[in-house]
C-alpha cells in the first residue's frame, strides 16, 4: 500500500475512534425525506432544515401529495429556509418526475437521481449513501474540502476533482462514513475561523492549520 493511502488510513481510523456515531445530521425516516431535506440544504444549515421539515413532512407525506400540490402550497412549510422559492419548485418538479418517471419511487442510482430538478452529484451521493447504503463517491461540502486539504489528502480547490482524489485514496465502502467524519471533525474542531486545531491531538498528527 502507498505511503499516502497507509496515511490516509491513519486519519480514517483516528477519526472513526473519536467520532464512532457519526452519521448525516439531517433528519429524515424515508429516501424521499432525505431526498429533499438535502435539496433544502443547499446553502443553508443542516440545523435550519431539521427545523422545518417536521412540519412539511407532516402536511405531504407521500410523493403523490407534493405532486399534487404546487411550489405555491409547499413555500409556507420552507419560507424560513434561504432561497425557499426556488426550493420549493425543485421539491414539486422532482415530485412529479418522481410520480411519472419512476413509478413514485426515489431512484437507487446516479444517473437517475441527478435528472431530478435540484440534484446534483453531491446531493445524489447523500441520498444514495444514507439512504440506500451504496457507496458511489464522498460527499464534497464546504467542511470536507477544508479538511482535505488541511490534511494533505488534495490540492484541488474544486468540489468534483476532491471527490476524485478522495475517492482515490480510500475504499469505496468508506466513501459514506468518510465524508460523516470529516463533517463531524470539521464542525466541533477544525472550524474555518476559531477553530482548536492547536490544541487538538488528531489537528497536531494531521493537520496542516495545527500551527495557525
Amino acid at each position: 500500500m502507498p505511503n499516502e493511502h497507509k496515511r490516509a488510513q491513519k486519519i480514517f481510523k483516528t477519526l472513526q475512534q473519536r467520532y464512532p456515531d457519526a452519521h448525516c445530521a439531517l433528519d429524515y425516516n424515508s429516501p424521499l425525506e432525505l431526498l429533499f431535506a438535502t435539496i433544502l440544504s443547499a446553502q443553508s444549515t443542516d440545523v435550519g432544515v431539521n427545523k422545518a421539515t417536521p412540519e412539511l413532512f407532516k402536511a405531504f407525506p407521500t410523493v403523490q401529495d407534493y405532486a399534487s400540490a404546487s411550489p405555491e402550497k409547499i413555500e409556507p412549510y420552507i419560507s424560513s429556509i434561504g432561497l425557499f422559492r426556488g426550493k420549493a419548485k425543485s421539491i414539486y418538479t422532482s415530485a412529479n418526475m418522481i410520480v411519472d418517471d419512476f413509478g413514485g419511487e426515489v431512484p437507487d442510482n446516479m444517473k437517475d437521481l441527478v435528472k431530478l430538478r435540484g440534484v446534483a452529484r453531491k446531493t445524489a451521493n447523500v441520498v444514495l449513501g444514507n439512504a440506500f447504503h451504496k457507496n458511489e463517491g464522498v460527499v464534497v461540502d464546504t467542511h470536507v474540502g477544508r479538511l482535505a486539504h488541511r490534511f494533505g489528502l488534495t490540492k484541488e480547490t474544486k468540489p468534483d476533482k476532491i471527490e476524485k482524489d478522495l475517492m482515490a485514496l480510500f475504499p469505496q465502502e468508506e466513501w459514506t462514513t468518510l465524508s460523516h467524519l470529516l463533517v463531524w471533525h470539521g464542525r466541533q474542531v477544525c472550524k474555518k475561523r476559531g477553530g482548536t486545531c492547536s490544541e487538538d491531538s488528531i489537528c497536531k498528527k494531521f493537520c496542516s492549520n495545527a500551527s495557525v
